[in-house]
């Protein structure tokens, strides 16, 4: 793929939709784009948070290991960032990402992506944005994984 064509899907995520294109090139050029395969792991809850991934095209599953099993709290597609959090935090990562498809990312290096942020201070709030939503989600996912553990056998 040729470095306007990932410009031009970055511009397709809302969180680098108001970015100037020059600026999208130069991360497009410093990023490293990754293929896996389905049912690999793009990543797993505990590792280290060295970068955030663009899903230029595919599907995965966002998994919490509850201690019994794996939960599923999300499914992340084209055009979504996954990993920030670990960044953003400088935490380990919070959950597994596991290919349901043929999953094609767009990686961006720590630096780079905190660099962004500093430049474009409107990416930080869409950033709170999206990460208040998914806060709210998985929250509701774990509850309701978590009340279905707890049922009585009928």
């Amino acid at each position: 793929m040729l470095l306007k064509d990932e410009v031009e899907m970055l511009r397709r995520v809302p969180l680098f939709a108001k970015i100037a294109p020059a600026k999208l090139k130069l991360l497009a050029f410093a990023s490293e784009r990754l293929t896996c395969r389905e049912g690999q792991n793009l990543f797993r809850q505990g590792d280290a948070g060295d970068a955030a991934y663009v899903v230029l095209s595919g599907t995965a599953d966002v998994l919490v290991d509850s201690g019994e099993s794996e939960i599923k709290v999300a499914e992340v597609e084209q055009n979504s960032i996954v990993g920030e959090i670990a960044i953003l935090c400088d935490v380990s990562r919070t959950a597994t990402v596991r290919a349901t498809t043929r999953l094609e990312v767009l990686k961006i290096s720590k630096d780079s992506f905190l660099d962004l942020m500093n430049d474009f201070p409107d990416m930080a709030v869409e950033i709170m944005r999206v990460l208040a939503d998914r806060l709210n989600h998985t929250t509701m996912e774990l509850s309701l994984a978590r009340s279905r553990e707890h049922a009585p056998a009928s």
